[in-house]
């Protein structure tokens, strides 16, 4: 069971993040950059967004009291929100969801520091992964369970910096055509995921009891 939280975690946060989706993006950024800079860049970028996913992770259920939100709700909006993320990866295209606008990205190229902004928040650490890490902590109420969904984290992070440190390669080894291939695999199977947040949060409204 505890493997299972893990494996859903690592699974629902992969997706959500999407480390090979970023790997062209970071190329794009960060172009003109010598190497030493893109490391370093990849290591401030993972090491803020997992600090923004950690305090989601630990506050977000206390930031849901404050604003008078129910986790049912929460989780019947996250799912939806999740789906919207789904959409644009089987479609393969961008609403805004989980990426940078055009404008921003436009913006980062003109910035000398772009670890930040956009790279941490929010194409790492979007309204997507947020929303997730949010739900997933929330689904188990153990201690033991809550950590196995902290490593699912660590290890989609690991897999997220390691992306951007061998964004070059991954770029050509996949191609465009790659690329789409695993945005809309992972596209099914966030929806799934996405919708078994939705009828988890139904479920425990009451509204069908």
């Amino acid at each position: 069971m505890s493997f299972d939280v893990f494996l859903t975690a690592v699974t629902t946060l992969f997706v959500a993040i999407g480390p090979a989706d970023l790997a062209p993006i970071f190329v794009a950024l960060t172009a003109g950059h010598d190497s030493k800079t893109r490391i370093r860049l990849a290591l401030i970028a993972t090491a803020t967004a997992t600090v923004v996913l950690l305090a989601f992770a630990f506050g977000g259920n206390e930031l849901l009291h404050l604003l008078g939100v129910g986790l049912p709700a929460f989780r019947t909006a996250g799912g939806l929100l999740l789906l919207m993320v789904a959409a644009d990866l089987l479609l393969a295209k961008h609403s805004g969801v989980s990426a940078i606008t055009s404008s921003e990205e436009e913006e980062a190229k003109s910035r000398h520091d772009i670890a930040v902004v956009p790279l941490a928040i929010p194409l790492i650490a979007g309204p997507g992964s947020m929303t997730a890490i949010v739900l997933l902590m929330g689904k188990t109420t153990t201690l033991e369970g809550h950590g196995f969904v902290l490593a699912g984290l660590v290890v989609v992070m690991a897999m997220t910096l390691i992306s951007m440190l061998a964004a070059g390669w991954i770029v050509r080894a996949m191609g465009v055509t790659g690329a789409n291939a695993i945005a809309r695999v992972s596209g099914i199977l966030l929806a799934a995921l996405a919708m078994q947040f939705v009828f988890d949060g139904l479920s425990a409204s009451g509204l069908f009891h």
